[in-house]
């Protein structure tokens, strides 16, 4: 069977993709080259806003368009929350956010024998964590590991508890023996990934939590460096910080759930912490990682906010010094609080509002990366064509250098300059 993949949304789905391939590649089947006629067309949705589910549907059409004869199967998200409109998009396969395993099997059938099926769960039943292979494709030197998956916070704005259901998560011996195999198959740094990996282990016998789950994978994965994935910062305390800085494998780069600098804001949102203990985190995070890279996502133009509210994060954008920020308007989704709430923002002040914050957060980027200048980072390389080789620092900031042929190599590197947003240098 030859097939095409398209994932759309977080690094968990991009994950869920990569297990799935390895199991279609395990049973013999092969992406569709490029002009080549595909038997089968997978999607892997996503309905973290109204825009993500917009774009969900135009892949389908997209896809569909461009391969007549293609069985269209959409899992994920989406398609978990909207399986009957997903249906009418002409997929003959819909699952949601489980059993990727089962689902791939699903689509095995719908090739080869026109089988369709629809088969949708209910989230908060789920138990147990699914175990995919972790693991890469195309030979890629950078692996990831989902931990976790679910969430218990249910933040005012967000769908994906009622998608991704309750808090499950990877025993601490699994994630080590997964981190070992991918450290004997090549990979030279693991991205720790998951819904919620702040509350990882609170499923599990004992409660181990996510230092001693860092721990677990730095002992047993050799020379792969560690990444962490998005955070939230109820989770970086002292002695948090204590342990993971005695890690000298884990990247010195912490993103970290912002979503607003305004205490009103952050109270309507049903977030977790304000802005005084957002900044205690990141002065923490400075203080153990001298020069580390703090990024972040942000949201605006969130219902209620006013213009006092945003020139609040602003000022606080600019407090904290992000090294990169990611800001999005905010996106009504049918189904959370948020959509019910009054003083919703037109899409001319979201946009506007994102379009400031995105402003002041790229002059706080300029800043991080002017003080590069001069440093020596450890390098990964991810591509060595041409006469250039370019991949991420420990600090996560590209970094190309004029030697061609350096894929898949750790390399530090003098950090000479700055150009069109990417650091350049040379080896050492």
């Amino acid at each position: 069977m030859k097939y095409i993949i398209a994932t759309l949304g977080c690094k968990v789905n991009q994950y869920e993709t990569q297990a799935m391939e390895a199991i279609l590649a395990a049973h013999g089947h092969r992406r569709a080259e490029k002009g080549e006629s595909a038997d089968a067309v997978i999607v892997n949705s996503c309905a973290v806003t109204a825009e993500s589910g917009r774009k969900t549907r135009q892949t389908i059409r997209r896809l569909r368009e461009e391969n007549p004869g293609a069985v269209i199967a959409v899992s994920g998200c989406y398609s978990q929350l909207e399986p009957e409109k997903v249906r009418q998009l002409g997929a003959k396969v819909v699952f949601g956010a489980a059993d990727r395993a089962k689902f791939v099997e699903a689509v095995e059938k719908a090739a080869a024998e026109g089988e369709e099926e629809l088969w949708i769960d209910k989230p908060f039943e789920r138990r147990v964590f699914e175990e995919l292979r972790a693991g890469a494709v195309d030979g890629r030197t950078r692996a990831m590991l989902k931990i976790q998956d679910g969430c218990h916070n249910f933040c005012s704005y967000c769908i994906i508890p009622y998608t991704r259901g309750r808090l499950r998560s990877l025993p601490l011996e699994k994630a080590a023996a997964e981190s070992a195999r991918l450290a004997a198959e090549g990979f030279r740094e693991l991205v720790l990934t998951g819904i919620e990996v702040a509350s990882y282990g609170v499923d599990l016998p004992g409660k181990p939590g996510l230092a001693d789950l860092v721990s677990a994978v730095a002992a047993a994965s050799g020379e792969m460096r560690i990444r962490l994935g998005s955070l939230e910062p109820t989770v970086v305390t002292e002695d948090f910080c204590e342990r993971a800085a005695s890690l000298k494998k884990l990247c010195p780069h912490f993103h970290l759930s912002l979503q607003s600098g305004c205490d009103k804001t952050l109270r309507a949102m049903n977030r977790k912490y304000d802005t005084a203990a957002f900044f205690a985190v990141a002065e923490r995070l400075r203080r153990y990682f001298p020069g580390c890279a703090l990024t972040g996502d942000l949201i605006t133009g969130f219902p209620g906010e006013t213009e006092e509210d945003h020139a609040e994060t602003l000022a606080f954008i600019e407090k904290c010094a992000f090294a990169d920020l990611h800001v999005f308007p905010y996106s009504r989704r049918p189904g959370t609080k948020a959509d019910a709430m009054p003083g919703q923002c037109s899409a001319a002040v979201k946009s506007r509002r994102a379009a400031e914050a995105s402003a002041v957060a790229a002059a706080t980027r300029a800043r991080y990366l002017d003080a590069q200048i001069g440093r020596s980072l450890t390098v990964l390389f991810e591509s060595g064509e041409g006469e250039d080789s370019l991949g991420h620092s420990e600090n996560y900031l590209l970094v190309r250098v004029p030697v061609p042929g350096l894929h898949g190599q750790v390399k530090t590197v003098k950090i000479t300059g700055v150009s069109q947003g990417e650091l350049v240098g040379f080896p050492i």
